[in-house]
């Protein structure tokens, strides 16, 4: 009997939590249409949450692109493919790398980091503590947040890209000989498109909506003390990285 009842289980669990995350997606967005949200709690998370995870934006964009590089050394070499190397590494790092990887290291540091600290407050009770003095929990922590979590995805994808082509512009010269102006031709060659950029573009926008939506629910909904803190995290880095690639599939077979 428990195992019928598993999968029932599951589903209403999972229709419960998106049911809850649309509510609160509704009550953030109203906020931040009006203007409601404290501006001093926005800057202050666009720097701990942007500003200082640049160090990591910067050693993944740049490795990778040079990964990328390395893998596809023995095909460019073998079809002596050199001149379309910039628009090989192009293609994969505006459409899909950098958008997927960042998403990723940022759900891992940002997304885990703001359900913690959201978490315990909830369990400390400093959440209902705001509500007796009258301040709007979602005006002062989590619409900043959200916006926060949007913003810093989107602009640390913008480094990634260029840091990655930088990245496989280095390696390509060093591993394969091409010169960074035949790279650089290569990819300005017009064999990429401005869609290739938007649709980067628009994942990371979406992608840190996911993040910044699912780590402030979690976040919020905490019960059980210290361990519903540590299984809220879980939840939220298992939830934001099923989303990502569940929303750039369909990103990438729409665009």
């Amino acid at each position: 009997m428990a195992l019928r009842l598993a999968p029932h289980r599951a589903f209403v669990g999972t229709a419960h939590v998106i049911g809850t995350m649309g509510l609160l997606a509704s009550r953030i967005f109203s906020r931040v249409a009006s203007l409601q949200f404290d501006r001093d709690e926005l800057i202050r998370n666009l720097y701990r949450m942007g500003f200082q995870s640049m160090p990591i934006v910067i050693v993944t964009a740049l490795f990778t692109g040079a990964i990328m590089v390395v893998q596809a050394a023995p095909l460019v070499n073998r079809l002596g493919a050199h001149g379309l190397l910039g628009w090989a590494a192009g293609f994969g790092t505006l459409r899909e790398v950098a958008p997927l990887l960042t998403a990723l290291m940022i759900s891992g540091r940002v997304g885990a980091n703001n359900t913690a600290e959201l978490g315990t407050m909830v369990v400390t009770e400093q959440v209902d503590a705001l509500r007796i003095l009258a301040i709007d929990p979602i005006s002062f922590l989590v619409a900043p947040r959200f916006v926060a979590i949007t913003l810093t995805l989107f602009i640390a994808t913008i480094f990634a890209d260029v840091l990655a082509l930088l990245g496989a512009a280095w390696m390509g010269d060093l591993l394969l000989g091409v010169a960074p102006a035949t790279f650089y031709n290569g990819l300005t060659s017009g064999l990429l498109g401005v869609g290739d950029v938007t649709s980067g573009m628009l994942k990371s926008i979406l992608f840190g909506g996911l993040i910044g939506l699912s780590s402030c629910q979690f976040g919020l909904s905490v019960t059980g003390g210290a361990p519903g803190v540590g299984r809220a995290v879980n939840a939220t880095v298992v939830a934001s990285a099923t989303g990502v690639f569940v929303i750039d599939y369909f990103v990438s077979f729409t665009l």
